[in-house]
């Protein structure tokens, strides 16, 4: 159903979709900038893939601004490359689930506060908030409530909510009307659904596909990242025989505290058919997972290879060397298939966490891929399910059926042009860094009308 109505609701985007909010005969966001020499952004990211999506956002903006950008907020390593200075560590806010954020209330309500104080001090042009909607619409809905009328800044949410995947969601997208003026949509058939309630949305395309351009060396863009994993090998000391199992354990220390020895035990499992079985794990950005990892690997039942998550280029080249991965359910399905990497997808949760998803989710898959694709493209594991003993054979049959892992990899083909707000299975790379998700995004918000 929801691969129909990508198919059906994809908005292609049309030659000048650039500019196409520039000229409705009302002032912009570029206009007030150029009467005040600057333009302001205030923005909040509060994991790892917000971290990333936010700086190429403030990367593309900065580029495409006649004007200097002068940014505030809260974000981590990567944005902070691109000037901002946080005004506190990302990870403070990066909670995940229902019934796990209660131990972090207090702190949450804290810097939820300190964040809209911040924010009137900053008296920015423009908010963006990325993803992690539990803050991000606390946060804007706060900040709409204190601002005073003669001077709201124009708030900008990137990532819409999955109203999709739960009963009900749809219904509750009105309810952002009253502090969100405009949502970028990351799947295709999300911004009709936005407008038709009301709400301004652009489909700004995945912005996973950006690794395909800052990584595709081709004249022409293929939503393919084709990483070098004999260089990997190499320069790790590898040999050809040993067979390599990229584990990524998620960004968040929630997950990761709660992955880790699932996924630990189930490499044992596989250590008894395999001689030499080596593990890639990546570290996500965050400090506190850092820290966790580290610790913890030290008890791993085979040898490791560590993978900085900051570096896209290794972690594509760790995906090429590799033959499987194993992931917590996220964003990096949609990276395991611009690698053409074939995987299995895991998720666990706090009990009354999943017995809420069960009650409330009208999706049967988690990973994007199958819900996209309306099939089970990728094995899935979940709640009690997500144990070694069922996530070994399926890693086990995936790595030694090639059929099944050639299924995996045909699907990119017919998913990743989903992600696309033009559908193209590639592009020519001069329009590629017009059309990038970040820039479409940071294009429409110059020159929103105020």
């Amino acid at each position: 159903m929801l691969a129909a109505n990508a198919r059906k609701l994809r908005v292609a985007v049309k030659p000048g979709v650039l500019r196409r909010l520039s000229y409705d005969g009302r002032r912009t966001v570029r206009d007030l900038a150029s009467e005040e020499g600057e333009l302001r952004v205030f923005i909040v990211a509060g994991e790892v893939s917000g971290d990333i999506i936010a700086s190429r956002f403030m990367k593309s903006l900065i580029n495409l601004s006649p004007f200097p950008v002068r940014f505030a907020g809260i974000g981590g390593g990567m944005m902070m490359q691109q000037g901002l200075n946080s005004l506190f560590p990302m990870e403070d806010i990066s909670v995940m689930g229902i019934w796990e954020l209660l131990p972090y209330l207090n702190r949450f309500r804290n810097k939820l506060r300190e964040t809209v104080d911040s924010a009137l001090v900053f008296q920015p042009h423009v908010v963006l908030t990325v993803d992690s909607k539990g803050f991000s619409f606390r946060f804007l809905k706060r900040l709409r409530a204190q601002c005073s009328k003669s001077s709201i800044p124009r708030h900008f949410h990137y990532v819409a909510p999955s109203f999709w995947a739960w009963k009900g969601g749809e219904a509750r997208l009105k309810g952002l009307m009253d502090f969100v003026d405009h949502i970028f949509c990351i799947l295709p058939y999300e911004e009709q659904v936005c407008r038709v309630n009301g709400l301004t949305a652009t489909f700004v395309g995945h912005p996973t596909l950006e690794d395909a351009f800052d990584l595709g060396a081709n004249k022409n863009v293929e939503w393919k990242v084709q990483g070098d994993g004999e260089a990997f090998r190499k320069k790790h000391g590898i040999t050809s025989e040993s067979t390599l199992v990229s584990v990524l354990f998620g960004s968040r220390l929630q997950e990761v505290t709660r992955m880790l020895p699932i996924f630990a035990s189930t490499l044992e499992h596989l250590n008894q058919s395999f001689s030499e079985l080596m593990a890639v794990i990546h570290v996500a950005p965050n400090q506190d997972v850092e820290k966790y990892i580290n610790s913890a690997v030290s008890k791993f039942p085979v040898p490791v290879v560590f993978v900085p998550g900051s570096s896209i280029r290794i972690k594509y080249d760790s995906f090429n060397a590799s033959r499987i991965a194993l992931c917590a359910s996220g964003t990096v399905a949609v990276e395991l298939q611009l690698a053409r990497l074939p995987c299995v997808v895991a998720y666990k949760a706090h009990f009354l966490t999943e017995a809420f998803i069960r009650y409330k989710a009208k999706v049967q898959h988690i990973s994007l891929p199958n819900i996209l694709l309306n099939e089970p493209v990728i094995p899935e594991a979940l709640f009690g399910d997500c144990t070694p003993a069922k996530l070994a054979p399926l890693l086990m049959e995936l790595m030694q059926e090639e059929s099944l892992r050639m299924k995996q990899i045909r699907a990119a083909d017919r998913f990743l042009p989903l992600l696309d707000p033009l559908g193209r299975p590639s592009c020519s790379r001069e329009l590629a860094h017009r059309c990038t998700p970040s820039m479409i995004a940071a294009s429409t918000v110059l020159n929103s009308s105020l």
